[in-house]
């Protein structure tokens, strides 16, 4: 697809009071990523012109998609005189003869699913579905094939409220065609707004063609309220879950398994019921098992859970970590934790064993600080490490030690217990028996 024949317009200037939320409506998170994250990297696969237009929480919506992209235009949308889609039309320059304007709070669109509006030669293409509820939405009124006007639901009588045909929201326009209506908008409505869809019925006044083009509702619909949110994730998981099948993810139950954009499978991987992977994790030829969470880490030949958590800035490789370890900004080579550990702000090499209960006391209330375990290190069960804290190569710590000192020096058994004391007949003095 030649991306030098189209320019792309992004709507994400609204509050979206509907989310009920004081996040920016586009802000709001599918599957671990912004609305207009979607919708801008669906762009780029088909244009290298866009721009993004916006106004409520600004600052917030440009630092966020820069952190994602580095060639979007930004344009500020001036709401206290110009409110409305028309609006934001408004001083938008684009270097392409055919617009394409997108909403920020579509993240289910495709590139293949705006095929239809690029290969349209109609000077206006406009997205329509049919809908059994259309509350909401603006009404479509279609005669002889042909798009006549668009009304808003606030504006429109009652027969026009029954009409099921609605407005998708999304347009292509020819750049003359923008230039020469959008000047001439008004904002005398119900709203006091500037319509975009007005840019329809003048156009059809003047005797253009408008070309509906049916779309699926799955993809274009937009996300107006908490349960669209929902909705959509659903969907985009299964499209996430279906992408990393198809390219050898093996998944036990995947209804049950949640997996974030950004992460990344690499080689053999298995993911058993009830995982959850966030962030931009990558998976290694691992076995990650029932229940386990990681987030923003990599797990490199390696298997984990069930019912593990590794959290974020960890790197595991060549390691077993078991029921109940929780793994967090730590790296592990080679390393056994077969159950109920924390490991915390530590790095752990080859061959070492961690025991049942095993803490790395990283953090003192004010400060965290670091444990370093060398090769070949056995930690015996229930052992605590006072960070900070180096332990040798080939060190012992026995069950039940608390290892205070900053170094444990290669070769030694530390080993910190009291002397066991019994009490004859305690238990029968105690209960009176």
């Amino acid at each position: 697809m030649n991306k030098n024949k189209i320019s792309i317009v992004i709507l994400a200037a609204g509050k979206g009071s509907r989310m009920k939320s004081p996040k920016a409506k586009v802000l709001h998170t599918v599957c671990g990523k912004e609305m207009l994250y979607y919708i801008i990297k669906t762009s780029r696969k088909i244009s290298d012109d866009i721009t993004v237009v916006v106004a409520h929480q600004k600052e917030s919506v440009t630092k966020l998609m820069s952190s994602y992209f580095d060639d979007i235009n930004f344009v500020t949308q001036d709401t206290d005189n110009f409110p409305g889609t028309g609006g934001a039309m408004k001083n938008i320059s684009v270097k392409n003869e055919k617009v394409l304007v997108l909403n920020g709070d579509m993240p289910l669109v495709t590139a293949v699913s705006l095929e239809g509006f690029l290969e349209s030669k109609s000077d206006i293409v406009m997205s329509i579905f049919d809908l059994q509820n259309p509350d909401g939405y603006g009404r479509v009124i279609i005669k002889e094939g042909h798009v006549e006007k668009i009304v808003e639901q606030k504006d429109a009588s009652a027969a026009e409220l029954n009409v099921t045909t609605v407005n998708a929201g999304i347009y292509a326009f020819s750049k003359q065609i923008l230039e020469r209506y959008i000047p001439q908008l008004s904002n005398n409505n119900a709203q006091k707004e500037y319509y975009l869809t007005d840019v329809i019925s003048m156009a059809r006044f003047d005797g253009l063609n408008i070309t509906p083009l049916l779309v699926d509702e799955e993809r274009f619909k937009g996300i107006n309220s908490k349960k669209d949110l929902s909705d959509a994730e659903v969907i985009m998981q299964d499209r996430i879950k279906t992408s990393l099948m198809e390219s050898g993810v093996i998944m036990q139950l995947p209804s049950t398994i949640y997996i974030e954009e950004g992460v990344t499978f690499e080689g053999e991987c298995i993911v058993e019921n009830g995982c959850r992977i966030t962030g931009n994790s990558k998976i290694i030829n691992s076995h990650i098992k029932a229940h386990s969470i990681i987030e923003e880490s990599i797990v490199k030949n390696s298997d984990i859970g069930p019912l593990a958590h590794i959290r974020p800035a960890s790197l595991l490789e060549d390691t077993h970590v078991g029921n109940f370890v929780e793994v967090k900004k730590s790296t592990l080579k080679g390393v056994k934790a077969g159950h109920l550990s924390y490991i915390g702000d530590a790095t752990v090499d080859e061959g070492t064993n961690i025991g049942a209960g095993v803490i790395t006391c990283n953090y003192d209330g004010i400060k965290k600080y670091e444990t370093i375990i060398g090769k070949n290190v056995f930690i015996g069960s229930d052992s605590q490490l006072v960070a900070p804290v180096t332990i040798e190569d080939n060190v012992m710590i026995a069950a039940g030690t608390t290892v205070t000192s900053s170094r444990v020096e290669s070769g030694t058994l530390a080993i910190s217990r009291t002397k066991l004391r019994t009490i004859e007949n305690f238990y029968h003095k105690f209960f009176k028996k």
